[in-house]
């Protein structure tokens, strides 16, 4: 494994469970822990992987491909911001499909 490789899975993986800590610690300070919790609670999301056959494909792209990465579920993710009762959980989801999403960005680059 080359160092862009590994370079990849630190910045996915931190994005995934560190980077939410962060958005919770600035935007939702009195509850910042709570908050980083539910948003790691929606990396649950990722169940759908079970669906694929194969359920892992080195360089296959969620955003798109998996159900509930679907540009369809993205939308009713971004509607659901919009209700405050919803909303830390519409951005953990936001935020990870903005992970998976520069994920598959740096699998292209990298697989040219």
């Amino acid at each position: 494994m080359d160092f862009q490789h590994i370079l990849q899975l630190i910045v996915h993986y931190s994005l995934h469970f560190l980077a939410p800590g962060a958005i919770a610690w600035f935007f939702f300070r009195t509850q910042w822990k709570k908050a980083w919790l539910i948003m790691l609670a929606t990396m649950l999301v990722d169940l759908d992987h079970l669906l694929a056959t194969p359920i892992f494909e080195a360089g296959r792209c969620s955003i798109g491909f998996h159900p509930l990465h679907s540009y369809y579920a993205i939308a009713i993710y971004f509607i659901m911001a919009f209700f405050p009762k919803l909303r830390i959980v519409a951005i953990g989801l936001l935020f990870h499909m903005f992970t998976d999403f520069q994920d598959c960005l740096w699998s292209s680059f990298l697989n040219q």
